[in-house]
């Protein structure tokens, strides 16, 4: 298959499975794109990991790309920039700025006893590292409010809750945290707080100002974010190592893994099992993960693909509930 060619077909399923229902301008051009020669031979151009239709459109956006018009003024603007955006791609990676996901996140933490030294793989800038920095509103099963200690939140995160279990709901103590990144994210540089915004898809209402709110609560934090491969294992064992004694280690994934080719995500899966049973040696590490469904095999409870709602949450290895990839609803199933 040609470059051309992958790019059309990468297109025509975003344009018809992924867009609709999120963005409708997004559908719009990936829609163009795909009967487009011209536009693939640009997109083409780029390295094969970089041509994700959220990445290029973001990056595009960013130059200014003409967001009325139709598609024809999208195409024309990518031919006159096609130089720009391949120089804009050799420095930027699809990067998920997603704080919501805290909200699911939050009851596997809570089913850790404390305090926590919270390190997350795939970091970004860090948004999924202060947890414990917003305020949660869950409602559906049971309706449940959480703050920090200091008061309600500039960042408010709604979660539903599905189904008739419901999880531990509480805080986590967290007293350390790092993060690790290929390419980390600053949450107080204005160019990097330009490229997490743009990421957002036109259309999804809130999500731009939420994630600017919590870019402003990570740039106070100061936050440790390494620059390293994920899968690398001297690199997480680096991080571990540096976790102050006492508290418990936890490592999350929160929707990493499926952009880890699989050699990739082998490598970190016996990465952690080794971490997780060292404790005869030294201090264990717990995993906490969100991952699609058929993503991999990992998971010591039994998991239906093809039946199963959202992403996996699971805490090492098992699986504690269905939810939502950005965080929007949880089902609860432990037990």
């Amino acid at each position: 298959m040609t470059a051309r060619d992958e790019v059309a077909e990468r297109y025509e399923r975003f344009a018809l499975v992924e867009a609709p229902g999120r963005s409708a301008l997004y559908a719009e051009w990936a829609s163009g794109v795909a009967q487009d020669a011209s536009a693939c031979d640009v997109i083409g151009r780029l390295p094969p990991d970089r041509r994700q239709p959220p990445l290029v459109f973001a990056l595009a956006r960013l130059r200014g790309a003409p967001e009325t018009g139709g598609y024809s003024a999208f195409a024309a603007w990518l031919v006159r920039h096609e130089d720009e955006l391949v120089v804009d791609a050799s420095v930027r990676s699809l990067q998920t700025n997603e704080p919501q996901r805290s909200a699911v996140l939050l009851p596997a933490l809570a089913a850790i006893e404390g305090p926590i030294a919270l390190i997350e793989l795939g970091a970004s800038a860090g948004l999924c590292l202060v947890p414990d920095r917003y305020s949660y509103r869950y409602g559906g099963a049971a309706h449940v409010g959480l703050d920090p200690a200091g008061g309600t939140s500039s960042v408010v995160l709604s979660c539903a809750l599905r189904g008739d279990r419901v999880p531990d709901l509480r805080m986590p103590e967290i007293v350390w945290r790092a993060g690790l990144d290929l390419r980390p994210l600053d949450p107080s540089d204005p160019a990097d707080r330009r490229f997490a915004t743009a990421l957002v898809w036109p259309g999804e209402t809130g999500r731009a100002a939420r994630i600017g709110a919590a870019l402003e609560i990570a740039s106070g934090e100061g936050l440790r974010i390494d620059a390293g491969d994920a899968t690398d294992p001297s690199a997480l064992a680096h991080l571990v190592d540096s976790a102050p004694s006492g508290a418990t280690i936890v490592v999350t994934t929160p929707g990493l893994l499926p952009h880890v080719p699989r050699a990739g995500r082998e490598r970190l899966f016996e990465t952690l099992a080794g971490l997780r049973d060292r404790g005869g040696r030294g201090r264990g590490v717990d995993w906490v993960s969100l991952d699609p469904p058929a993503l991999h095999d990992r998971w010591t409870t039994p998991v239906d693909p093809n039946g199963w709602p959202g992403f996996v949450l699971s805490l090492n290895g098992r699986v504690l509930a269905a939810a939502d990839p950005l965080g929007a609803w949880l089902e609860w199933r432990a037990g």
